[in-house]
C-alpha cells in the first residue's frame, strides 16, 4: 500500500511537471512563474486515530502579477490532489478541496505616501523564528506538521492593507471585515488532545467549532508603528479580534469557540556584536474571560520572546530563541478546573535553536530546528535537506519528529503524528 500510495503521487506530480515544462511562455514570460510539487510523508509509527500516510500530494502553483498605470494585479492559486484529505467541497477559508487560492489582491497608491493593498494577501509582523507573538495573522498549522513547505505555515488573510509613510514613523493598519481563522488541527491529518474526551482523537474525532463568521461585526483590525532608530527596527503593535485557534469550548453546544482578543505589543531588532538580536513582548487580553474564572476560555497571558542569530562561518548560521507565555490569574484558573482535568503551567518556557549549513555552492542546504519546553517536558525536531539540482529542479526530503512526559502538552500530543517526508519540485 505504501509503494502504491507513492507511486500514484509521485507519477501525478511528474506527470503535472513534464506539463508545466512544455508550456512556451512567449508573451507572458516575464508575468507568470510558478511550481509543481509533488510530496509523499509516513508516519514512523502506528496511530490508532489516523492512517499511516499523513502526506500525498501533487500539486501545481500559478502565480501571476500584472502592472497597470495606477495599481498592481497579483493572483496566486494552487491546484492540488491530495490522498489523505477528502477533496469534494472546496473550502478556502481552511484551505481544503482542489483549489487553495493564496493570493488575489490589488494594490495602489492614492498619493506619495500611502499604498493600499486590498484581497486576499499573506501578511507577516514580529521578529521571531517560527515563533508569532504580534503577528496574529493566521498559520496553517496541518501543513507545518505533515512536511509541506515552510511558506505554507502562513495562511492567506482577506482584509485590505493601508501603509502610511510620514517622516516620523511608518504606519501600517490592516481590517479584515471578517474573522480569519488559523487552519488549525482539526483530527482530519493530524491526531490530537482533546481536552472533552479526556483522549487522544483523530479523524473519528473532528472539531467542530462555532467559527465567527458575520461579515463587519466579526471583523479583526491590526495596528503596526514602526521605524528605524539607530539602526535599531522599533515596532508597536495592536490588535483588536479573536483567538486565532478554537481555544475556547461551548459545553451546550458541544463546539470549540473563538474566544474575543485584544492584544498590545511592541518589539525592536537590530545588530549586536557579530550577530543580529531581537526582543518582542505583547499581552493577549482574553476579553470573554478577563478575571480568569472561566475553565472553558483562556486566560489572559503576557508573552515574551528573546532571539539571536549569527553566522558563526562561511555558510553556517546559528539562531537561538527563548520565548514564555505567563498566564494571568493562575490561581483562579486553578480552582475553576474540574478535579480530574488536566492543569497547564503558569509559565509555560520555550527554547529553540536552528542550524543552516549551506554546501556545494549553496546547492545543498541542510536545515536543523528544535523546539525544547523543560516547563511542559516536550518538544519538537525538525531536521531538513534540500538539494538543488538546477536552477528549476529541487529534491528535499525532512522529519517532523514530536516527544513530551504528557499526552496533553502542546507538542506531547502530537507524538503520534511522527512522520518522514520526501518532495520533489519544478519550478518555472
Amino acid at each position: 500500500m505504501f509503494l502504491k500510495k507513492l507511486t500514484i503521487g509521485l507519477c501525478l506530480g511528474f506527470c503535472m511537471i513534464s506539463s508545466a515544462a512544455a508550456i512556451e511562455l512567449p508573451d507572458l514570460q516575464s508575468d507568470l512563474h510558478g511550481f509543481v510539487d509533488a510530496r509523499y510523508g509516513q508516519r514512523l509509527q502506528d496511530d490508532p486515530n489516523e492512517d499511516d500516510q499523513i502526506l500525498a500530494e501533487a500539486r501545481l502553483q500559478l502565480e501571476l502579477s500584472r502592472m497597470g498605470d495606477w495599481a498592481t494585479l497579483q493572483l496566486k492559486s494552487d491546484f492540488y490532489y491530495d490522498d489523505v484529505v477528502d477533496q469534494d467541497d472546496i473550502d478556502l477559508e481552511d484551505g481544503t478541496g482542489w483549489l487553495d487560492l493564496r493570493e488575489a489582491n490589488l494594490s495602489f497608491s492614492p498619493q506619495a505616501i500611502t499604498d493600499i493593498k486590498i484581497g486576499r494577501q499573506i501578511l507577516t509582523w514580529g521578529t521571531g523564528d517560527l515563533l508569532f507573538i504580534n503577528d496574529l495573522f493566521p498559520k496553517d498549522w496541518p501543513s507545518f506538521f505533515s512536511g509541506r513547505h515552510v511558506d505554507y505555515l502562513k495562511a492567506p488573510s482577506d482584509a485590505a492593507l493601508i501603509s502610511f509613510f510620514p517622516e516620523w514613523a511608518n504606519i501600517d493598519v490592516v481590517y479584515t471585515p471578517v474573522f480569519d481563522a488559523d487552519r488549525y488541527i482539526t483530527g482530519e491529518r493530524i491526531s490530537y488532545w482533546s481536552p472533552a474526551l479526556d483522549r487522544r482523537a483523530g479523524k473519528e474525532d473532528i472539531i467542530k467549532t462555532d467559527r465567527p463568521d458575520d461579515w463587519f461585526k466579526d471583523d479583526e483590525w491590526s495596528l503596526r508603528l514602526s521605524r528605524n532608530l539607530a539602526g535599531y527596527e522599533v515596532a508597536l503593535y495592536g490588535y483588536d479580534g479573536y483567538w486565532k485557534s478554537p481555544t475556547g469550548f461551548d459545553p451546550l453546544a458541544n463546539k470549540a469557540t473563538f474566544p474575543r482578543l485584544r492584544s498590545v505589543g511592541a518589539s525592536i531588532r537590530g545588530n549586536l556584536g557579530k550577530g543580529i538580536a531581537s526582543v518582542e513582548t505583547g499581552y493577549y487580553d482574553s476579553r470573554d474571560d478577563s478575571n480568569g474564572k472561566d475553565p472553558l476560555v483562556p486566560n489572559s497571558e503576557w508573552r515574551g520572546l528573546l532571539g539571536y542569530e549569527q553566522e558563526l562561518m562561511q555558510n553556517f548560521t546559528a539562531g537561538v530563541q527563548y520565548y514564555f507565555e505567563a498566564m494571568q490569574n493562575y490561581d483562579r484558573y486553578r480552582d475553576s478546573l474540574p478535579a480530574t482535568a488536566s492543569s497547564k503551567d503558569e509559565w509555560r518556557h520555550l527554547l529553540t535553536m536552528r542550524l543552516t549549513w549551506q554546501l556545494l555552492s549553496q546547492n545543498l542546504s541542510l536545515s536543523l530546528f528544535n523546539f525544547w519546553s523543560p516547563s511542559d517536558q516536550d518538544g519538537y525536531l525538525r531536521p531538513v535537506v534540500a538539494y538543488k539540482i538546477t536552477d528549476a529542479w529541487q529534491v528535499s526530503a525532512g522529519v517532523n519528529f514530536f516527544w513530551g512526559e504528557e499526552d496533553h502538552t502542546f507538542f506531547g500530543q502530537f507524538d503520534n503524528n511522527n512522520n518522514i517526508y520526501a518532495g520533489l519540485r519544478y519550478s518555472f
